[in-house]
Protein backbone atom coordinates (compact mmCIF):
# COMPACT_ATOMS: atom_id res chain seq x y z
CA UNK A 1 0.00 0.00 0.00
CA UNK A 2 2.37 2.91 -1.02
CA UNK A 3 0.21 4.95 -3.41
CA UNK A 4 -1.79 7.48 -1.72
CA UNK A 5 -5.54 7.77 -1.49
CA UNK A 6 -7.07 10.00 -4.35
CA UNK A 7 -8.48 12.75 -2.73
CA UNK A 8 -11.46 12.66 -5.17
CA UNK A 9 -11.86 8.98 -4.91
CA UNK A 10 -14.19 8.04 -1.50
CA UNK A 11 -12.00 6.01 1.09
CA UNK A 12 -14.68 2.47 0.28
CA UNK A 13 -13.89 2.95 -3.28
CA UNK A 14 -10.05 3.03 -2.86
CA UNK A 15 -10.05 0.13 -0.67
CA UNK A 16 -12.28 -2.19 -2.82
CA UNK A 17 -10.03 -1.25 -5.82
CA UNK A 18 -7.11 -1.71 -4.08
CA UNK A 19 -8.32 -5.61 -3.13
CA UNK A 20 -9.44 -6.05 -6.85
CA UNK A 21 -6.31 -5.44 -7.73
CA UNK A 22 -4.62 -7.73 -5.45
CA UNK A 23 -6.97 -10.24 -6.46
CA UNK A 24 -5.72 -10.31 -10.15
CA UNK A 25 -2.18 -10.30 -9.09
CA UNK A 26 -2.90 -13.38 -7.28
CA UNK A 27 -1.60 -12.62 -3.86
CA UNK A 28 -4.52 -13.83 -1.79
CA UNK A 29 -3.71 -17.76 -3.66
CA UNK A 30 -2.43 -20.18 -1.33
CA UNK A 31 -2.58 -18.22 1.96
CA UNK A 32 -2.56 -20.79 4.85
CA UNK A 33 -5.90 -22.03 6.14
CA UNK A 34 -7.88 -21.21 3.09
CA UNK A 35 -10.58 -22.40 2.83
CA UNK A 36 -10.48 -23.12 6.47
CA UNK A 37 -13.22 -21.37 8.88
CA UNK A 38 -12.09 -19.19 11.45
CA UNK A 39 -11.18 -20.90 15.09
CA UNK A 40 -14.08 -19.98 17.34
CA UNK A 41 -12.36 -18.15 20.34
CA UNK A 42 -15.42 -17.88 21.71
CA UNK A 43 -16.37 -14.28 23.91
CA UNK A 44 -13.25 -12.11 23.87
CA UNK A 45 -12.48 -10.64 27.03
CA UNK A 46 -9.54 -8.01 27.65
CA UNK A 47 -7.15 -11.47 28.32
CA UNK A 48 -7.64 -13.43 25.45
CA UNK A 49 -4.34 -12.44 23.99
CA UNK A 50 -2.59 -14.10 27.38
CA UNK A 51 -4.87 -17.46 27.41
CA UNK A 52 -3.77 -17.43 23.52
CA UNK A 53 -0.21 -17.82 24.57
CA UNK A 54 -0.29 -20.22 27.18
CA UNK A 55 -2.08 -22.09 24.66
CA UNK A 56 0.25 -21.78 22.04
CA UNK A 57 3.36 -22.04 24.45
CA UNK A 58 1.91 -25.02 25.87
CA UNK A 59 2.37 -23.61 29.16
CA UNK A 60 0.54 -24.88 32.51
CA UNK A 61 -2.13 -22.61 33.49
CA UNK A 62 -1.29 -21.37 36.86
CA UNK A 63 1.64 -20.34 35.55
CA UNK A 64 -0.09 -16.85 35.89
CA UNK A 65 -0.50 -17.42 39.67
CA UNK A 66 0.90 -15.19 42.24
CA UNK A 67 4.03 -16.63 43.83
CA UNK A 68 2.59 -16.98 47.31
CA UNK A 69 -0.90 -19.04 45.63
CA UNK A 70 1.80 -21.45 43.79
CA UNK A 71 3.43 -22.31 47.16
CA UNK A 72 0.41 -22.77 48.91
CA UNK A 73 -0.43 -25.50 45.87
CA UNK A 74 2.60 -26.71 46.31
CA UNK A 75 2.83 -27.67 49.76
CA UNK A 76 -1.15 -28.84 49.24
CA UNK A 77 0.06 -30.73 46.99
CA UNK A 78 3.03 -32.38 48.53
CA UNK A 79 1.26 -35.75 49.91
CA UNK A 80 0.87 -36.58 46.47
CA UNK A 81 4.26 -35.81 44.94
CA UNK A 82 5.83 -37.32 47.61
CA UNK A 83 3.87 -40.62 47.03
CA UNK A 84 6.33 -42.07 44.47
CA UNK A 85 9.87 -41.36 46.22
CA UNK A 86 11.48 -44.59 47.54
CA UNK A 87 12.94 -43.31 50.89
CA UNK A 88 11.95 -41.44 53.66
CA UNK A 89 15.22 -39.43 53.40
CA UNK A 90 13.95 -38.56 49.82
CA UNK A 91 10.49 -37.29 50.98
CA UNK A 92 11.90 -35.18 54.10
CA UNK A 93 14.01 -33.60 51.22
CA UNK A 94 11.54 -33.01 49.42
CA UNK A 95 9.78 -31.06 51.79
CA UNK A 96 12.88 -29.68 53.46
CA UNK A 97 13.10 -28.21 49.47
CA UNK A 98 9.44 -26.62 49.75
CA UNK A 99 10.12 -25.17 53.43
CA UNK A 100 12.86 -23.29 51.92
CA UNK A 101 10.94 -21.59 49.09
CA UNK A 102 8.42 -20.79 51.77
CA UNK A 103 10.87 -19.62 53.78
CA UNK A 104 12.44 -17.28 51.21
CA UNK A 105 8.95 -16.21 50.51
CA UNK A 106 7.74 -15.26 53.98
CA UNK A 107 11.16 -13.11 54.33
CA UNK A 108 10.73 -11.01 51.11
CA UNK A 109 7.06 -11.26 49.90
CA UNK A 110 6.05 -10.17 46.16
CA UNK A 111 2.80 -9.70 44.73
CA UNK A 112 -0.34 -10.17 47.02
CA UNK A 113 0.41 -11.12 50.52
CA UNK A 114 -1.65 -14.67 50.71
CA UNK A 115 -0.40 -16.37 53.80
CA UNK A 116 1.68 -19.35 53.45
CA UNK A 117 2.80 -21.65 56.17
CA UNK A 118 5.52 -24.82 55.76
CA UNK A 119 4.81 -27.91 55.48
CA UNK A 120 5.18 -30.09 58.50
CA UNK A 121 7.90 -32.57 57.06
CA UNK A 122 6.63 -35.28 59.94
CA UNK A 123 3.15 -35.08 58.97
CA UNK A 124 3.89 -35.53 55.29
CA UNK A 125 6.50 -38.49 56.18
CA UNK A 126 3.29 -40.03 58.36
CA UNK A 127 0.86 -40.14 55.65
CA UNK A 128 3.80 -41.65 53.34
CA UNK A 129 4.46 -44.13 55.37
CA UNK A 130 0.64 -44.71 55.80
CA UNK A 131 -0.12 -44.71 51.81
CA UNK A 132 2.87 -47.42 50.84
CA UNK A 133 1.18 -49.66 54.01
CA UNK A 134 -1.91 -49.09 52.06
CA UNK A 135 -0.69 -49.26 49.01
CA UNK A 136 0.15 -53.33 48.72
CA UNK A 137 -2.95 -54.30 50.69
CA UNK A 138 -6.17 -51.91 49.85
CA UNK A 139 -4.89 -50.39 46.28
CA UNK A 140 -5.27 -47.11 45.29
CA UNK A 141 -8.55 -45.69 43.84
CA UNK A 142 -8.50 -44.29 40.28
CA UNK A 143 -7.66 -40.08 41.61
CA UNK A 144 -4.50 -41.25 42.99
CA UNK A 145 -5.35 -40.87 46.65
CA UNK A 146 -5.24 -44.13 49.50
CA UNK A 147 -8.55 -46.12 49.99
CA UNK A 148 -8.30 -45.50 53.74
CA UNK A 149 -7.74 -41.68 53.64
CA UNK A 150 -10.76 -41.16 55.77
CA UNK A 151 -9.41 -42.82 58.58
CA UNK A 152 -8.78 -41.23 62.24
CA UNK A 153 -5.70 -39.06 62.25
CA UNK A 154 -5.79 -38.92 58.83
CA UNK A 155 -3.54 -35.96 57.03
CA UNK A 156 -5.28 -33.29 54.96
CA UNK A 157 -3.90 -31.89 51.61
CA UNK A 158 -2.88 -29.31 53.32
CA UNK A 159 -0.55 -31.04 55.70
CA UNK A 160 -2.95 -30.53 58.63
CA UNK A 161 -3.89 -33.82 60.93
CA UNK A 162 -7.57 -33.94 61.25
CA UNK A 163 -8.87 -34.50 64.60
CA UNK A 164 -11.33 -36.73 65.93
CA UNK A 165 -13.99 -35.57 68.83
CA UNK A 166 -15.37 -38.50 70.35
CA UNK A 167 -19.72 -38.67 70.44
CA UNK A 168 -21.88 -40.05 73.06
CA UNK A 169 -22.26 -43.14 71.01
CA UNK A 170 -18.55 -43.86 71.63
CA UNK A 171 -17.98 -43.54 68.03
CA UNK A 172 -15.73 -40.23 66.81
CA UNK A 173 -16.23 -37.84 64.47
CA UNK A 174 -14.25 -35.21 62.90
CA UNK A 175 -13.83 -32.43 65.37
CA UNK A 176 -14.65 -28.90 63.77
CA UNK A 177 -12.46 -26.56 63.10
CA UNK A 178 -11.37 -23.80 65.81
CA UNK A 179 -12.76 -20.95 64.21
CA UNK A 180 -16.25 -22.76 63.72
CA UNK A 181 -16.61 -23.85 66.98
CA UNK A 182 -15.68 -20.30 68.64
CA UNK A 183 -18.62 -18.56 66.01
CA UNK A 184 -20.89 -21.01 67.42
CA UNK A 185 -20.31 -19.88 70.84
CA UNK A 186 -21.48 -15.88 69.99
Amino acid sequence: MTERRPHDVPVGNWVDQLIRAAQERGAFDDLPGAGKPLRDTGPLDEDWWIRQKIRSEDLPPDVLLPPALLLRKEVAGLPAAVRDLPTEAAVRAAVREVNLRVAAWIRTPSGPVVPVAPADPDAVVAAWRAAREAAPSSGVTDNGAADDDARPGAVDGDGARRREAPRADGATAPRRPWWRRLLRRR
